[in-house]
């Protein structure tokens, strides 16, 4: 099984003024991911727009990364779609873009039943050997996938792990107890993920760390080596963060933040804005008092 844990961010996507890739400025982030201690890098997932790229993009964004990463962490490709057929091309063109991995969310917007999950996932699996991420995260898909259901999917084929989205500490321990010795287990939630940690996940799939990587990266490490006094504290510490992070649709609070850090402009497609300028104090102040 691949070894992820820690802190592994979900990368945005920069856009120039024109609003096409800014590639100059995703190759800087992702060598300030590496050298700040981010253990892998998921690229084009929700954080990174992926909904608003094209095929091509996607495949230019996910070859960009592992040419510039370079083994130095393992590239992580956000390959879901709401039809499984689509969800399989994606993944096989990741796969041979030199990918180590694929996220794969589960279907948005069809909302299908759990047996359909399951279906979905083990073709997925059937039409490649590259390692699968799962990826339930019920705000944003309109379905939520049950432990029993990924009980089910745990151990077929190249599945070897779950982005768990739901916030819920009872959720994650009872994925730990049901498969935690058989899946790797991510948080996918910045608030509660030093708390998942000390209940048996790996890491966290983050947004924070898009703005805060050696933070992120200091949380996590602190969890895994077994304080989790120490990660709870600054976990703490960073709530003015996290929560400016989540004051309107990400990634539009993170990209205005990466923005004031000079990293890439706060270009977004639409249907998503600029962060609205009432937010901008928030975020300034939460960025204030926690990055240098």
């Amino acid at each position: 099984m691949m070894d992820l844990s820690g802190s592994i961010v979900a990368i945005v996507t920069p856009f120039d003024s024109t609003g096409e890739l800014d590639m100059d400025a995703y190759v800087s982030l992702l060598d300030w991911h590496v050298d700040s201690g981010t253990a892998a890098i998921v690229v084009a997932g929700s954080t990174g727009e992926s909904g608003s790229l094209s095929a091509g993009e996607k495949d230019r964004l996910i070859a960009a990364a592992v040419e510039q990463v370079n083994g130095r962490v393992p590239v992580i490709a956000g390959t879901g779609a709401a039809a499984t057929a689509a969800t399989i091309e994606a993944t096989r063109r990741a796969a041979a873009l030199g990918a180590d991995a694929a996220l794969v969310v589960t279907p948005y917007y069809v909302r299908p039943p759990q047996r359909g999950l399951v279906a979905h996932f083990r073709a997925v699996a059937d039409a490649t050997d590259l390692p699968l991420l799962l990826y339930n995260v019920p705000s944003r898909t309109g379905v939520d996938m049950l432990p029993s259901t990924v009980e089910q999917l745990s151990g077929y084929r190249s599945i070897i792990g779950l982005k768990e989205a739901n916030a819920s500490i009872e959720r994650m321990r009872e994925l730990v107890r049901t498969v935690g010795g058989q899946m790797i287990l991510l948080s996918g939630d910045d608030d509660s993920c030093a708390r998942s940690i000390a209940e048996g996940a790996r890491g966290v799939i983050s947004v924070v760390a898009n703005v805060a990587p050696a933070m992120m990266a200091d949380l996590c490490r602190m969890g895994l080596e077994g304080r989790s006094d120490q990660a709870a504290v600054l976990s703490d510490q960073m709530q003015p963060l996290f929560k400016a992070m989540s004051c309107d649709s990400n990634p539009i609070p993170v990209k205005w933040a990466l923005a004031q850090q000079g990293r890439c402009k706060d270009h977004v497609r639409l249907p998503l804005v600029s962060l609205a300028s009432e937010q901008h104090a928030t975020v300034r102040d939460a960025m204030s008092e926690l990055i240098q």
